[in-house]
C-alpha cells in the first residue's frame, strides 16, 4: 500500500497536432496509485491556431522571439479550457489539489538543450486558484535529456498489471512508444505519425485529417519514396531520441508528384515503416502493442501496423484507458510527482544522465 496522500489533479496539454486543448483529472499518489477521471477537448481559438501552425513553421522566431502576447494568449486558451472542463464535470477549484500545465510546444531542439512551450505558470496559478506545476521538460533537457516522450512513468503505473513485455504506441503529430517489461522502460519517438500526412491532406483537400484513413487506403504507396524516406540515419539512433513535429517535412517532398490518394498511402506507410523500426532498440518483441493517439482511429493505420507485427494491436480503449486524454491524465500525475521530487524521466526513456525530477511550482495567490 502506498504511504503517500492521495490527491486530485488536473493535467492540461496541446499536442503537437495543435487539434484542441485536453484537460483530463486524475487521483494519484504520483507512483503507483492511479485513478483516472473524466476528459474534455476544447479548441483553440481559429485565428489563435493558425498564428500558432504559422510560428512552428518558422523555426527561427519559435526559438529566438519574445512571443509575450501569444504566450499570453496560449496561457488564457489553458485557463479557459481547464475552467470549462471543472463545469462541465462537476469539480470545484476547491477539490483540486495541482494543476499540470504542459503549454504549447512550438520549438524542440535537445540536441542544443534547448526546448520551448509556450505557456505562464504563475498566470494559471493566478487566475484559477489553484497550485500550478509547468516547466516539465526543462531540467532534463538542460541535463543532456531529449526532453521528450514525457509519458512512460505515467505508462508504466497504468500497466503494471498487463501482461508483458508490452509497446504503448502514440500516434499524434509524432509518434512515440513505451517499452514495458517489470522494472525495464524504455521510450523514445518513433518518426512521424500523423503531422505530415496532415499537412498534405489539408494542403489537397483542406480538411484536417484523413478521416478513419480512407484516402490512404484507396492509394497505392510508393515503394521507393518510402525506402528513401526511411534511410534516414534517425532510425539506426540508439534510443532514448526525439523529435520535432517537423523534422521530417523537407525530406517528404517527394510525395508532392504522386496523386492524393498514393501520397496519403505513401505518407501513412512511412508512419507504418517508421513504427516497425523501433524494434530495433528494445530487448524482446512486445506480446502486445496498445494504441494511443488520434492515430488509433485510423483504421488503414491499425490494419497496416497488425499486418505488419503479426501480434495484437488494439486501442488502449481494450484495457479500460482512454486514449483521449492519457496525456492529460500523465501530466497531473507528473505534477503530483514534480511536488514530491519524484523522478519524472529516466535515463531509459529520455537520455538524463540519472533519474530527473524537473517542474516549476507556483502557488496560488
Amino acid at each position: 500500500m502506498s504511504q503517500r496522500p492521495i490527491v486530485k489533479a488536473v493535467g492540461v496539454i496541446s499536442g503537437t497536432s495543435m487539434d484542441g486543448i485536453d484537460v483530463s483529472v486524475v487521483e494519484t499518489d504520483g507512483d503507483t496509485v492511479v485513478r483516472p477521471g473524466p476528459g474534455r477537448t476544447f479548441s483553440y481559438p481559429e485565428t489563435l491556431r493558425k498564428t500558432l501552425q504559422a510560428l512552428i513553421a518558422e523555426p527561427t522566431r519559435a526559438q529566438s522571439e519574445p512571443l509575450e502576447d501569444l504566450e499570453q494568449a496560449v496561457t488564457d486558451a489553458h485557463i479557459d479550457a481547464i475552467r470549462r472542463f471543472m463545469t462541465e464535470v462537476g469539480i470545484p477549484a476547491s477539490d483540486v489539489s495541482l494543476i499540470g500545465f504542459h503549454g504549447q510546444t512550438v520549438y524542440h531542439r535537445p540536441e542544443a538543450r534547448f526546448t520551448r512551450q509556450l505557456g505562464l505558470g504563475e498566470r494559471v496559478a493566478a487566475a484559477l486558484g489553484v497550485d500550478t506545476v509547468y516547466r516539465f521538460r526543462h531540467a532534463d533537457v538542460a541535463s543532456g535529456g531529449e526532453g521528450a516522450p514525457f509519458v512512460p512513468l505515467y505508462h508504466r503505473a497504468l500497466a503494471s498489471k498487463l501482461a508483458q513485455p508490452v509497446m504503448i504506441l502514440n500516434l499524434g503529430g509524432v509518434g512515440n512508444v513505451t517499452y514495458i517489461d517489470g522494472d525495464v522502460v524504455i521510450a523514445f519517438d518513433t518518426g512521424p505519425a500523423s503531422a505530415l500526412l496532415d499537412d498534405f491532406i489539408l494542403r489537397r483537400r483542406g480538411l484536417s485529417f484523413d478521416e478513419n484513413g480512407r484516402l490512404a487506403a484507396s492509394g497505392n504507396a510508393d515503394a521507393k519514396l518510402v525506402a528513401e524516406f526511411m534511410n534516414n540515419p534517425f532510425f539506426d539512433r540508439p534510443a532514448p531520441k526525439s523529435l520535432d513535429r517537423q523534422d521530417f517535412h523537407a525530406r517528404a517532398k517527394g510525395v508532392e508528384a504522386l496523386s492524393d490518394a498514393d501520397g496519403a498511402a505513401t505518407l501513412a506507410e512511412f508512419t507504418i515503416q517508421s513504427v516497425i523500426a523501433s524494434l530495433r532498440h528494445v530487448p524482446r518483441a512486445p506480446q502486445r502493442w496498445l494504441v494511443t493517439g488520434g492515430g488509433r482511429r485510423n483504421a488503414h493505420f491499425m490494419t497496416r501496423l497488425h499486418e505488419e507485427l503479426g501480434v495484437a494491436v488494439d486501442p488502449v480503449e481494450a484495457v479500460g484507458w482512454d486514449g483521449d486524454f492519457l496525456e492529460a491524465q500523465a501530466f497531473g500525475y507528473l505534477a503530483v510527482r514534480s511536488t514530491l521530487g519524484l523522478p519524472l524521466s529516466l535515463p531509459t526513456t529520455t537520455g538524463v544522465p540519472h533519474p530527473m525530477p524537473g517542474g516549476e511550482l507556483h502557488r496560488a495567490a
